[in-house]
């Protein structure tokens, strides 16, 4: 099951290597032993390899995984709850059937689903969901990750602290709350007075007003490349890449780490030099005391 992602676009082996077409000792006929449902708010191209696609109406998301655990659960439904969502209790009670008969099933999701308003309640619904049916089946639920190892940051974070994203460290320990510490959020609010950018282009992804307001602070970039990020920095150092001139641990999206050795050299450092020099100048540096006011401890 896809649910707001288009693999075939964005992720395009995803179907032939690890989804639909792969034969194996359980399912030898491949795509003959599979269903795919696909769950969007428009038709895009990975519609043509789908055997069933829902399509629901912008914004309807919790409220259709809302319904769906009601209905895996026996629960009454309203008539004009399900109206909304613009689907159907016959399509929404055959996903039910199906999810329950199935030897193994996967739900897939993508910026469709989190990164719309409902944003990361939509996602624990529907990781709710996929938890609610292993009570019949295995079940279980993996986010289509984007550009750049956005899987590995997850996983160190998730082996540091416990917790995968939406991490602040203000009181000195690790506190965990999407929505009100997620990158967006905190950038949305005018929360930040700097930013230190790695690896990643927010510029061309973000909401304007989180754009806007890496534009007001001083902000530090540490990318390979020119970005639309880069352009609104004050600060741009030119690193090393990842892969290919610098070496380190790449995550799949399935979390399988992949070491990576640099087939090529370059005059550049890596993120983790500059980095380590930024950290190394900071402590040479006496702690700050404004004038006339109390000293201020900065802990590292």
């Amino acid at each position: 099951m896809y649910w707001g992602g288009n693999p075939a676009e964005c992720h395009p082996r995803h179907f032939t290597k690890y989804t639909l077409m792969q034969k194996s000792k359980f399912l030898p006929r491949g795509r003959k032993d599979r269903t795919m449902i696909l769950v969007d708010i428009r038709e895009t191209k990975s519609g043509g390899a789908a055997d069933i696609f829902l399509q629901i109406r912008p914004g309807k998301d919790f409220e259709v995984l809302t319904i769906l655990r009601a209905i895996l659960k026996g629960q009454h439904v309203n008539e004009s709850a399900i109206a909304e969502t613009g689907l159907t209790l016959e399509q929404l009670t055959d996903f039910i059937d199906r999810a329950k008969k199935a030897k193994f099933g996967c739900m897939f999701f993508g910026m469709g689903l989190s990164m719309t308003r409902g944003k990361h309640m939509n996602s624990a619904a529907l990781l709710t969901l996929a938890a609610e049916l292993n009570a019949f089946t295995k079940f279980v639920a993996m986010p289509m990750r984007g550009h750049g190892n956005v899987t590995g940051a997850d996983v160190i974070m998730r082996w540091q602290t416990g917790f995968p994203f939406g991490i602040t460290f203000n009181r000195g320990y690790p506190r965990y709350n999407p929505g009100e510490f997620s990158t967006v959020d905190v950038l949305v609010r005018g929360d930040t007075d700097a930013a230190l950018i790695l690896g990643a282009d927010p510029g061309a992804t973000m909401p304007q007003p989180a754009i806007d307001h890496l534009a007001r602070i001083p902000t530090i970039v540490l990318d390979p490349k020119v970005t639309h990020t880069s352009r609104l920095a004050r600060v741009h150092i030119t690193t090393s890449v990842a892969g290919i001139s610098a070496p380190g641990t790449a995550y799949r999206m399935d979390e399988i780490p992949l070491p990576l050795k640099p087939a090529l050299k370059s005059p550049y450092p890596t993120d983790q030099e500059v980095v380590r020099r930024i950290n190394e100048a900071v402590a040479r540096k006496s702690h700050w005391i404004p004038d006339g006011g109390p000293m201020t401890i900065l802990q590292r």
